[in-house]
């Protein structure tokens, strides 16, 4: 190979390891987790086993759509049943903010290649004392690490919402809310669903009939009102 020949080849070949390298360092959960704060709790460990054993026991759908996050979506027993037309996953552990869906994002939601992403969470964040602008960089942060791996997946933002327990957080939680909005409307294949609104009477105060007696959680007549906000969004 005459040399000059050699050279643009080896260039072009350094060009294209390079190239390779930016990528894998694009996707790598580090350039993700990195700065980020620590999970909000070491028990997360046992639901990714939970989830893991789950997986092995029965399949999960091909290119599902995965709910994740906290408590209200751990507690959704009858998702797969409320959207028969839609080939749901439930992916949430309670108790868990949005930073901890970053750090696993693989577990939760990467590996089954979703179709669409409903994230909640926001709500055990606030309540920890964290403020609307973190949920916010928190919830950035996660679509970022999604549309890194998979670029183009949908993902649903639901907002947080209202609960009898917590109805000294609603101002943090309408600031949150609002910002969530705001930033999904700049951004292309994110969504922000509005759960907040609905679920607040006519004085503006957290409907007392849609939560068990923690007043917290939801009851059938809360998920049923989910189902109903939630469905026009879900990709079929």
């Amino acid at each position: 190979m005459h040399a000059p020949l050699f050279a643009r080849f080896r260039a072009a070949a350094v060009l294209s390891l390079a190239a390779l390298l930016l990528a894998a360092c694009a996707s790598s959960p580090r350039n993700f987790t990195a700065g980020l704060d620590p999970v909000s709790s070491p028990e997360w460990a046992a639901d990714m086993a939970r989830f893991a054993a789950q997986d092995a026991a029965t399949p999960p759908p091909e290119r599902p759509v995965v709910f994740t996050g906290s408590s209200s979506v751990r507690f959704w027993d009858t998702l797969a049943a409320d959207f028969p037309d839609v080939p749901v996953l439930n992916r949430g552990f309670g108790g868990s903010q949005v930073r901890d869906s970053v750090w696993y994002a693989d577990e939760i939601a990467l590996r089954y290649r979703p179709r669409q992403i409903v994230l909640y969470a926001g709500d055990n964040d606030t309540a920890d004392g964290r403020s609307a602008q973190q949920v916010l960089a928190d919830t950035q942060l996660f679509v970022r690490r999604v549309h890194a791996e998979l670029p183009g997946t949908q993902i649903a933002l639901l907002g947080i919402k209202p609960s009898p327990l917590r109805a000294n957080l609603l101002g943090v939680q309408r600031e949150a809310n609002d910002a969530l909005r705001a930033w999904a409307a700049t951004q292309r294949n994110v969504a922000y669903i509005d759960v907040f609104t609905p679920m607040l009477d006519v004085n503006g105060v957290p409907r007392e009939a849609l939560f068990i007696e923690d007043r917290l959680h939801m009851n059938a007549a809360g998920y049923a009102l989910w189902r109903e906000i939630i469905g026009p969004y879900l990709v079929r």
